[in-house]
């Protein structure tokens, strides 16, 4: 009886460490790589920086300054007031650890969040659903109008987009970035 031959088994290639990986790259572009010496060592390395959706539309003209700046706004709020969806282990289960569940700082934060909500025609309206993923989880404008959307629907690209810039002129206006405007 002859000997069965063995079949190689296909070892997966091992990830390019100087590239960001396919799962980093799904949520969004990066700058290209920026050659400088690690400030501890001296050994050179490659920064890469992550690309940000309101950092693009203002770089392309889309948004203004001021409407960057709502859009950052809000979303430091947002992160003040914990509301995405990574939660840390609660406090009761740690040993030594209180039961308190919001900070001062916490609740006056989300004050201020649904008061931009309220302002955007509230959470369930197009520009709240863009402000909640988009500025404050920070999903991508195409992730959110793919599967998100409003109402349940998806939305075009180029309405999606739209619907971020509303969002933003009405943030801006909202935290007193941006005077009002008499309609002549």
């Amino acid at each position: 009886m002859a000997g069965k031959r063995k079949t190689k088994v296909a070892k997966p290639k091992p990830d390019d460490l100087a590239r960001p990986s396919k799962w980093r790259l799904q949520h969004g572009g990066f700058s290209e790589p920026i050659r400088a010496a690690d400030p501890e060592t001296g050994s050179p390395v490659q920064h890469r920086r992550a690309v940000d959706t309101l950092g693009l539309m203002l770089a392309n003209g889309t948004i203004t300054q001021e409407m960057h700046d709502a859009g950052a706004a809000f979303r430091r709020v947002f992160r003040a007031a914990a509301l995405d969806g990574l939660r840390a282990v609660p406090l009761l289960r740690v040993p030594g650890g209180g039961g308190d569940l919001l900070t001062d700082r916490q609740a006056s934060a989300r004050e201020r969040v649904a008061t931009a909500l309220d302002a955007l025609g509230g959470h369930g309206s197009a520009a709240g659903s863009c402000a909640w993923h988009v500025l404050g989880l920070e999903m991508s404008v195409r992730e959110w109008a793919q599967r998100q959307g409003w109402g349940g629907r998806p939305v075009p690209p180029p309405q999606a987009q739209g619907v971020v810039v509303a969002t933003v002129g009405v943030l801006a206006a909202h935290f007193g970035l941006t005077g009002r405007r008499s309609a002549a």
